[in-house]
């Protein structure tokens, strides 16, 4: 079985993010929508589509979850928040957010190929994609269907977590996807009454820094304001919030722009 078929390019998408995690609860679509959001504040064009099919959170984090997405009959159309970003999620087609998502793999990996190839994102610098935790088909089909430019990858500061997260990276290796680098999350906590920042984790984690083998992106801490939002509207963070979005976007720039050209790798 080929592992690397040969994937659908959009000629008009110049960079394609995956946001990526092998265990669910460490904080990877909340990194993915504060990457977006800062890339989005800078004057780019941003996309966000959300592969977590069975598990989707972008509508309610990018403050769209009110709107419904429509088709001009042939392509799928994205909603725009009020930063400008383009959002898809299986949410927008539901008549209620909390309606179950029942699908076998095949009507999965369906719809994450339409999601890509049968939607109209027009142009755009970036399209950042929030993957499903762990290495299940949506992931597997979307590593082989869309090119990556990068994948950036969300852990927090345990042993265990970089054991399971170390698979996801595994896997992109196999599928020829580069792996840009890991954003350690909850690495500490911002008291909000004092400000002072205190370690959630004790047990260290260097053996799992190493295990993933790959470079830190960013070290962010737990901030009350940004796990209990209802959204992520650039407009409502905390200037310390939008101090870590940016952190997260200026660190995978220069990652991408460190990487072999793909003839090369």
């Amino acid at each position: 079985m080929d592992l690397v078929p040969e994937k659908k390019t959009n000629p008009k998408i110049k960079r394609v993010i995956g946001v990526v995690s092998g265990k669910g609860g460490v904080g990877k679509s909340t990194v993915a929508v504060l990457l977006a959001q800062s890339l989005a504040a800078r004057g780019l064009r941003v996309g966000m589509l959300d592969a977590d099919i069975t598990g989707p959170s972008l509508p309610r984090l990018l403050g769209v979850d009110s709107f419904r997405a429509e088709t001009d009959g042939s392509k799928l159309l994205p909603i725009v928040n009020e930063e400008g970003i383009k959002v898809l999620s299986i949410n927008l087609f539901n008549e209620r957010e909390d309606e179950p998502v029942i699908w076998r793999g095949p009507l999965l990996g369906k719809a994450i190929e339409q999601f890509w190839s049968d939607s109209d994102w027009g142009e755009l610098e970036y399209l950042v994609i929030d993957f499903p935790p762990g290495t299940s088909d949506i992931a597997l089909t979307a590593l082989q269907t869309i090119p990556f430019s990068g994948l950036v990858v969300v852990g927090t500061p345990q042993d265990y977590v970089s054991m399971i997260v170390s698979k996801s990276v595994r896997m992109a290796a196999m599928l020829k996807a580069p792996a840009l680098g890991i954003v350690e999350n909850m690495r500490t906590m911002v008291c909000p009454h004092c400000g002072q920042e205190t370690k959630l984790f004790d047990d260290g984690n260097e053996g799992g820094r190493a295990r993933i083998g790959l470079p830190v992106l960013a070290e962010l801490p737990w901030r009350k304001e940004v796990a209990q939002a209802k959204s992520l509207r650039w407009s409502n963070l905390s200037r310390e919030a939008k101090k870590d979005a940016d952190t997260i976007a200026s660190q995978m720039e220069l990652a991408l722009a460190s990487l072999k050209p793909a003839s090369a790798r």
